[in-house]
């Protein structure tokens, strides 16, 4: 990659400004790294961005979706193998890659969990009837994500991949819980069976307006469970390197703050979108920065 700085460094602008356009919440946490770590988190959220973009893309039969997936993974496999590319994300990706070490296997499972989320996938209509099964989507869509991350913040202690594996967890269970009743108009229902059935609730609920004040105690249990994984945030933090704390710090302060958010509002997350304000962001971000001094 380094006979090529310049398509490098252009490359590279391209995921940066895909980061900045779709990143809503990692971006600023983006914003308080060093420049070669922030350079390689917005090459690896771009090469999520695309995968996401072709397993969600409804103009494509989902077997399609499957195949492009799949000519994806291969793509960045050759090119971390040496081959040539003019996809400016694979190139930066692949440079990335090399640089801080991350393991090509980890980018799969990545990939795999955004097929996990293609109708005809792994569940379908999507439900997971168990919260373990629950647990193995969250792993391969979040804390995957999380276990990359790790390897460019830095860390020696192999404990931290286990606590990035439960914080990236709770990230994506707060995501589940913002975006219930989205995902249920779409025909994908996150929240386990088991769980449903511990209440005494009809997983129709969801779409039926009249009966969604039976779901308050799922939704609250869930959440609670959701709030037990940050708690591996606060033995994460230390682990990594020092330049990359308060970058952390900042995804998981958002992130928490929108779970409780959605605690404050009584569950109810079937009417205004739960979300934080740009300037509720920059004051966890400034927070975060003077923590980490």
């Amino acid at each position: 990659m380094s006979e090529h700085p310049l398509q490098l460094r252009a490359a590279y602008s391209v995921c940066r400004h895909i980061a900045r356009s779709a990143a809503k919440n990692f971006y600023y946490g983006f914003l308080l790294l060093p420049h070669r770590k922030r350079d390689a988190l917005s090459a690896v959220y771009a090469f999520m961005r695309r995968a996401d973009d072709i397993s969600d893309d409804p103009s494509l039969p989902a077997e399609q979706r499957r195949q492009k997936l799949e000519e994806w993974m291969k793509a960045l496999r050759e090119v971390a193998d040496g081959g040539r590319t003019d996809d400016p994300v694979l190139f930066a990706l692949a440079d990335s890659q090399k640089r801080f070490n991350i393991p090509l296997a980890l980018l799969e499972r990545l990939v795999k969990g955004t097929e996990m989320d293609v109708p005809g996938g792994a569940v379908v209509p999507l439900q997971y009837e168990t919260f373990n099964q629950l647990y193995d989507y969250c792993y391969h869509v979040a804390s995957v994500v999380g276990l990359v991350c790790i390897r460019i913040f830095g860390y020696r202690d192999a404990r931290a991949e286990k606590l990035a594996e439960e914080v990236g967890v709770a990230f994506q269970l707060t995501n589940i819980l913002r975006d219930v009743k989205e995902d249920a108009d779409l025909g994908r229902v996150y929240l386990p069976r088991e769980d449903f059935e511990r209440f005494g609730i009809e997983v129709d609920a969801l779409t039926n307006e009249a009966a969604r004040a039976s779901l308050r105690p799922l939704l609250e249990f869930e959440a609670l469970r959701a709030r037990g994984y940050y708690r591996a945030a606060e033995e994460l933090v230390p682990l990594i390197d020092e330049d990359s704390r308060a970058a952390l710090g900042t995804l998981v302060e958002i992130y928490r703050r929108l779970l409780e958010k959605i605690i404050a509002r009584d569950y109810d997350v079937f009417g205004e979108r739960v979300r934080l304000s740009a300037a509720e962001k920059l004051r966890v971000m400034a927070q975060a920065f003077l923590r980490s001094r």
